[in-house]
């Protein structure tokens, strides 16, 4: 049986004090969405996106490697963002990418390896105050 290091990288970020109407522009949110991934390597597949009433925009772009997702909240300056891939794609490329363009002032950034066996975290990739 044949061993690899990882079948995956995950990327959950928590970004903060984001631009509000970036936040709950579902155009704005979906072209940065495939950027990153583009940005990233990744080969772009599907694209779902979201808008909610009065405000906030849920989707996710799939790609080869896996998928990028994001739960937005204007309301509160907030988005929680997923970006998944296998192979030799980097999520935080992605990550970092959507967490500039939606203007974070404060994001925490947790990459978990997937495949490994039991989940463990580690601390924060990136805690920043931009």
């Amino acid at each position: 049986m044949q061993t690899m290091e990882t079948i995956g990288r995950h990327v959950i970020a928590e970004l903060w004090e984001c631009e509000f109407d970036k936040l709950n522009d579902i155009n704005f949110i979906e072209r940065t969405f495939v950027e990153a991934a583009l940005k990233s390597g990744a080969e772009v597949r599907e694209v779902v996106f979201h808008k909610f009433a009065p405000q906030g925009v849920s989707g996710v772009v799939i790609i080869s490697e896996s998928h990028l997702t994001i739960h937005s909240f204007p309301e509160h300056g907030y988005a929680s963002i997923d970006v998944y891939t296998c192979g030799e794609i980097d999520p935080t490329i992605a990550a970092k990418y959507i967490a500039d363009a939606l203007g974070s002032q404060t994001r925490e950034m947790t990459e978990i390896s997937r495949g490994m066996g039991p989940v463990t975290v580690k601390k924060p990739l990136v805690t920043a105050h931009a």
